[in-house]
């Protein structure tokens, strides 16, 4: 029996989807809850897995566009009773049945036609990789760049220019870039920076094989119970403390970037934490995580110092008043009582709004972070 693949719903505040990649062709075979294809959002991306064992028989969204949820993206050929069938649909997949628009003349999507007029682009010159040999958007985005690629210029010295290449935007990179601009725009960003000696951490850690990060959410967690104010949010009605502590953590990946969330982080030992960030960034890289994942944060860290950078700027991951920075670990000679040694040093820095705190409150929590990340009795602690 045939069974519509629609554009599922991938979080309550989630109004569409863009589908990224089909992970079997049109006409493939696939296997009950194998990897159907890659849909992006603007908070997660994420692979879905095929609903029934069957053929995948029409792909009616391609490659790269974006549909609201609900709209009819493909339908598949299930080798299941139409009893069973129902009994394998997609949790939280619904909505109505959108009907398939009708082709204009030219049997260009207006998507694509605005697309090729704003790149000065004759649409007769790119080959069309849709059904029926149609001209798709993600076509015209690989036509731009190997164009860009190919145009050579000579410059006035009579050397060849290698030209321009045009990276399309996905959607991921244009939702990071407007919440970026509206987080300036919004928060009256401020930063302070502070250095914390890592020795007390350094010796205990290499012998359990953790990373700096689990010991950093518990001093921040820590400090937060004593600092509450950094754990809030500006609303028009006033400032809105949270009593729950949900540490996001900024994760790189290839596309962009993710922040999944780490809840009641408080409650959590070291080795709980450990275990949650690496779950948490493996689901991340590998596009596993669900939409709840990556919400309701109310402090994120973000460690910017993988690839050695000590300073860092962040900016605030609205609605959140703060964010920490951590920068690279280093061991660097540092003077302590009159005597000069080598212990691993790193900064934080932390990037707070002015409208709902002031500097005494900002530095009072990092004050509070550094001393906790100091203390010498961890043990105690694990």
């Amino acid at each position: 029996m045939a069974i519509d693949i629609l554009m599922p719903q991938l979080g309550e505040s989630i109004a569409e989807g863009t589908v990224v990649k089909w992970l079997v062709p049109q006409g493939g075979r696939i296997e009950k809850d194998q990897s159907l294809l890659e849909v992006e959002t603007d908070k997660v991306a994420l692979e879905i897995p095929s609903p029934s064992t069957g053929t995948l028989t029409e792909v009616l969204v391609q490659e790269g566009q974006t549909v609201p949820v609900g709209t009819l993206i493909a339908r598949l050929d299930s080798d299941v009773s139409a009893d069973t069938a129902a009994m394998n649909r997609l949790e939280g997949i619904a909505g109505r049945q959108m009907e398939a628009q009708p082709e204009s003349e030219d049997h260009h999507s207006p998507a694509v036609r605005q697309l090729a007029k704003d790149h000065g682009i004759d649409l007769s010159h790119v080959t069309g990789t849709g059904a029926g040999g149609r001209v798709t958007k993600k076509d015209v985005q690989e036509f731009i760049v190997q164009s860009g690629v190919q145009v050579k210029a000579t410059t006035p010295g009579g050397e060849q220019s290698m030209g321009e290449e045009v990276l399309p935007f996905t959607q991921m990179r244009r939702t990071i870039a407007d919440r970026m601009v509206k987080s300036k725009q919004i928060s009256a960003h401020v930063t302070t920076y502070f250095d914390v000696d890592f020795s007390g951490i350094a010796e205990f850690r290499e012998s359990r094989s953790l990373t700096y990060l689990p010991f950093i959410i518990r001093a921040v967690t820590r400090a937060i119970r004593d600092v509450p104010m950094v754990n809030s949010s500006w609303s028009d009605q006033g400032i809105i403390v949270k009593k729950d502590i949900h540490i996001g953590i900024a994760t790189a990946l290839d596309e962009g970037l993710l922040v999944p969330v780490v809840r009641y982080a408080d409650r959590k030992g070291l080795l709980q934490l450990a275990k949650e960030v690496a779950d948490l960034a493996e689901r991340a890289r590998s596009k596993k995580l669900t939409p709840e994942e990556v919400q309701g944060g109310t402090f994120t860290i973000t460690n910017h110092g993988g690839f050695g950078s000590l300073f860092s700027t962040p900016i605030i991951h609205q609605p959140q008043t703060a964010i920490l920075g951590v920068g690279a670990i280093q061991k660097r000679a540092v003077v302590i009582n009159d005597i000069i040694v080598n212990h691993p040093m790193g900064y934080l820095s932390l990037s707070f709004d002015h409208r709902a705190i002031d500097g005494a409150t900002a530095d009072q929590f990092m004050a509070k972070t550094k001393g906790y990340l100091e203390q010498s009795h961890w043990e105690q602690i694990l």
